[in-house]
């Protein structure tokens, strides 16, 4: 366990996360709305969308008309997210407006992956490795491992750190195979599994095991410990968070309906801030963000801060005061 970081990357998936999950429906407009002003905020990682079947998740079945829709800010970049050939082939026709990378994503829960994906993990393994190769071909790179499951799961109980170090190694033989250099591994808590011992216990053996790759977490607050889970992996020198506005979204395929989201950005910002550490955000104008959001589901969220506000404010009052 070493010093905190002098600053973290935010990767911020409401949009993604959140439209995916609501019961809706959300307008195209809405949905642009909340991206432009999500790149007001300092935020330079925006997840936008899923390129995905609007069968399964009709709350993107516009897709691709919210890309073409909204205006890019400066510095930012905007991403999607896509499962097969024909969702790579839609992301593909924005690739003026989105960034585009591929990820090996894996589940080192099997009862997940076959409820998920009705898939086996060695036939997933072997899809990723059909898709890995597929994003070659197609000169999009691939760089990224993610483990979903990685801390438990609602279908399969508790997950050992020793099941995700071998899931991730058939991440890295499928990279081996396809010759291409992974960069970053993702560690998931999907269904709100982990806390801060098995976040800090497990990102140790990874990075026991993976020492040079950078560790990204994604949290969910399921069970309200994502913000102690972040801390401990703050101390864990991680650098690298995904998160929601207002805690949008779920993972509408986790057997926990009505359960929260991922954790807060701003809660996360204000966590890292009050500890002198460096997000680049403006956590007022995000707040103001995450209430845009929840004006626009038309329902509360589940971020204190929206409702509370900021110690920024409270500060500026006192100042007045005294």
């Amino acid at each position: 366990m070493g010093d905190l970081p002098n600053e973290v990357e935010i990767q911020e998936e409401g949009p993604r996360e959140g439209f995916q999950i609501e019961p809706g429906p959300i307008g195209s407009a809405d949905k642009i709305r909340l991206i432009e002003a999500l790149a007001q905020t300092g935020l330079r990682h925006i997840q936008v969308c899923s390129f995905v079947n609007p069968r399964l998740v009709p709350g993107w079945a516009d897709a691709d008309d919210v890309v073409a829709g909204f205006r890019s800010a400066p510095g930012v970049h905007y991403v999607g997210l896509w499962f097969n050939d024909k969702g790579l082939d839609r992301a593909l026709a924005h690739s003026d407006k989105l960034t585009l990378s591929g990820s090996i994503s894996l589940s080192a829960s099997d009862a997940f992956t076959r409820k998920n994906l009705h898939r086996s993990h060695a036939e997933n393994v072997e899809a990723m490795r059909k898709q890995t190769r597929l994003h070659l071909s197609k000169n999009v790179p691939v760089r990224r491992i993610g483990v979903m499951a990685a801390f438990g799961c609602n279908f399969q109980g508790d997950i050992a750190p020793a099941q995700v170090i071998s899931t991730l190694q058939d991440g890295f033989d499928i990279a081996d195979e396809c010759g291409v250099s992974i960069e970053s591994i993702s560690l998931s808590d999907t269904m709100g599994w982990a806390t801060p011992q098995r976040v800090e216990r497990l990102l140790g053996e990874v990075r026991s095991k993976w020492p040079h790759q950078r560790i990204t977490l994604h949290l969910h607050d399921t069970r309200g410990l994502a913000v102690a889970n972040a801390m401990a992996g703050l101390r864990m020198g991680v650098t690298r968070f995904d998160s929601t506005v207002g805690g949008l979204g779920g993972c509408p395929f986790a057997g926990h309906k009505g359960a929260a989201g991922n954790i807060c950005t701003e809660e996360l910002v204000l966590l890292c801030e009050e500890m002198g550490i460096r997000t680049g955000v403006d956590l007022d104008a995000l707040i103001e963000v995450g209430r845009m959001a929840e004006e626009i589901v038309g329902h509360q969220l589940p971020s204190e801060l929206l409702h509370a506000g900021s110690l920024n404010s409270f500060r500026r009052k006192a100042s007045v005061v005294h």
